[in-house]
């Protein structure tokens, strides 16, 4: 899409959409792109972009918008995107860049800051002393009206606190010490429940993009198989599939070069090996997100082969059968080894596994399982044409460290310390050292480790963002932060705890997430969601909503 011109303010309502990370990450993530795309087709509202970078500046100086260079100070509205815990860093560093007081508090007038986005219905709670309010959910058919709201209030002069109690009960608003909570989450469905209506796709296919030249395209959002460690697939249920000529449109609308499918389960959408015919018969390329072992057929494997698709990636999640039942990950190893094997056969040059590391509980003798399974990849890989020196498959294979998100089942585990954390993985390090043609990698304990902190975090967690903010980063203000890391972190949450997070209603019951905890402790497997719909089913509360 061409770049747009500054607009034309003419009596419109002027509005900058900030994405941390800078433009490189902002354009190769999806959500904000569907606001943009919202808000920028509105006649009363004048829509900008922002990409602050991770000290909070814009090409090396003062934050402003890509369309006009206007300074993000002269806004009255900054709606921010929030993907990520570490990008909390950017929101005071870019407020202050910008010469606005980081805190609520301490701006009596505008401008007004708002955030959305994931973050905004998982934990708001340690940035919402810097918010004036969230969006809650996803942009339904309430999300236009709120900002025509806005318009009206600041245009009538209308003063900070007027406006903040005006909105506060509005649907899917939630203002710091106003609303009433929990506030619900807001989504949107089609005809049916199972149905994505609106799917996200991009405003902006940019060579500058980290997907270069690609339009990303959203083909579901949630998942059915219920993961218990798995943020994406609680809070963004229902599971809902996007429809084949809704998706045929957007393409033939945007007509981009290639274009990269996304979604939480790629492979359970029933259309997705006629949509990828239909794309090579409009001459364009394609790649796609990672996809679940068991939906690997030697179909659509040979499909993508002869279509130049070279690397697979496969998510095997736990080092053992126990712990794959620890976290319901419904995987049969006998179906994962399928997918290798087709993998080595038809020419897969590049095959990626991820693991996590750090469950509860979890035993060396978990890994010797995992060793017992990778000496089986091997032989596979040796027995068919990926072993041979033409054909061979290299194979990555990448560790995370587990970090327990809120409105899982897991927001009642603790966390694995970071010296245990970093035991775990010389011992991976050391298992796959003998292989030609492994490659391992995996995250920081650390960097993990502060990501629980931040995502499991109250209000208190806002004066230790402050403080990295203003004193070079995360490591350096724990030594000034008076907050102690291991009561966020360190022991399993009592039954009847109270969470920060809480003053979200996500629409899954809080008694449904501790039963499935309890169930993962014993380590049963529990059924996903029901393929009948949320109609038929009286599970997890979603139905309700």
């Amino acid at each position: 899409m061409k770049e747009p011109e500054a607009p034309n303010l003419g009596g419109r309502l002027p509005i900058a959409i900030a994405v941390p990370g800078g433009e490189k990450n902002a354009l190769s993530t999806l959500g904000w792109q569907s606001v943009y795309r919202t808000l920028a087709e509105e006649p009363g509202l004048a829509v900008e972009r922002v990409f602050p970078d991770k000290l909070g500046l814009t090409d090396g100086g003062e934050p402003r918008t890509r369309e006009s260079k206007s300074p993000l100070s002269s806004f009255p509205v900054t709606a921010w995107s929030v993907t990520f815990e570490e990008d909390f860093l950017t929101l005071p560093r870019t407020l202050q860049a910008a010469g606005v007081p980081p805190l609520a508090a301490e701006r009596p007038r505008l401008p007004l800051v708002m955030v959305g986005g994931p973050i905004a219905f998982l934990n708001p709670a340690p940035i919402a002393p810097f918010v004036d309010f969230f969006w809650v959910g996803e942009a339904d058919v309430n999300f236009v009206p709120l900002f025509m709201k806005l318009k009206e209030l600041i245009f009538d002069g209308a003063e900070k606190d007027t406006i903040l109690d005006a909105i506060k009960d509005m649907p899917g608003i939630y203002v710091p010490g106003r609303s009433k909570t929990p506030v619900k989450r807001l989504l949107t469905t089609g005809p049916t429940v199972s149905t994505l209506n609106d799917p996200a796709f991009s405003c902006f296919i940019s060579g500058r993009a980290t997907f270069r030249d690609t339009l990303l395209l959203e083909v579901n959002r949630g998942c059915p198989y219920g993961c218990r460690f798995c943020a994406a697939g609680f809070i963004y249920r229902p599971p809902r599939h996007a429809d084949i000529e809704e998706l045929k449109r957007i393409v033939e609308l945007t007509d981009p070069p290639k274009i990269g499918l996304v979604g939480t389960a790629l492979t359970d959408w029933p259309d997705l090996l006629p949509f990828l015919k239909w794309i090579h018969s409009q001459k364009k390329k394609f790649s796609l997100s990672s996809m679940r072992a068991d939906g690997i057929t030697e179909e659509l494997l040979v499909y993508l082969r002869e279509r130049g698709i070279r690397t697979v990636t496969l998510a095997l999640e736990g080092a053992s059968e126990r712990l794959r039942r620890m976290m319901s990950k419904k995987l049969k190893i006998e179906d994962f080894l399928n997918a290798v094997t087709l993998c080595a056969r038809y020419g897969v040059n590049h095959l990626k596994l991820y693991l996590i590391a750090g469950w509860p509980g979890e035993t060396d003798e978990d890994y010797e399982e995992l060793a017992e399974l990778l000496e089986q990849i091997v032989a596979i890989r040796a027995a068919e044409p990926g072993g041979k020196k033409k054909n061979f498959m290299r194979i990555t294979i990448g560790v995370s460290s587990l970090v327990p998100k809120p409105f899982t089942p897991f927001q009642w585990a603790p966390m694995m310390s970071e010296q245990e954390l970093n035991r775990r993985m010389k011992i991976l390090t050391k298992m796959v050292k003998p292989y030609k043609g492994i490659t391992f990698h995996h995250d920081n304990p650390f960097q993990a480790r502060l990501q629980g902190m931040l995502a499991r975090g109250g209000e208190e967690m806002a004066d230790y963002i402050l403080l990295a903010a203003e004193h070079g980063g995360w490591k350096k203000a724990l030594k000034k932060w008076d907050g102690d890391p291991s009561a966020i972190l360190d022991h399993e949450r009592g039954e009847d705890e109270v969470f920060p997070w809480e003053v979200i209603d996500i629409g899954v019951k809080r008694e449904h997430l501790y039963k499935e905890w309890l169930r993962a402790k014993e380590t049963k497997v529990s059924a996903g969601c029901s393929p009948k719909g949320c109609e038929k089913c009286a599970g997890c509360g979603v139905e309700e909503m």
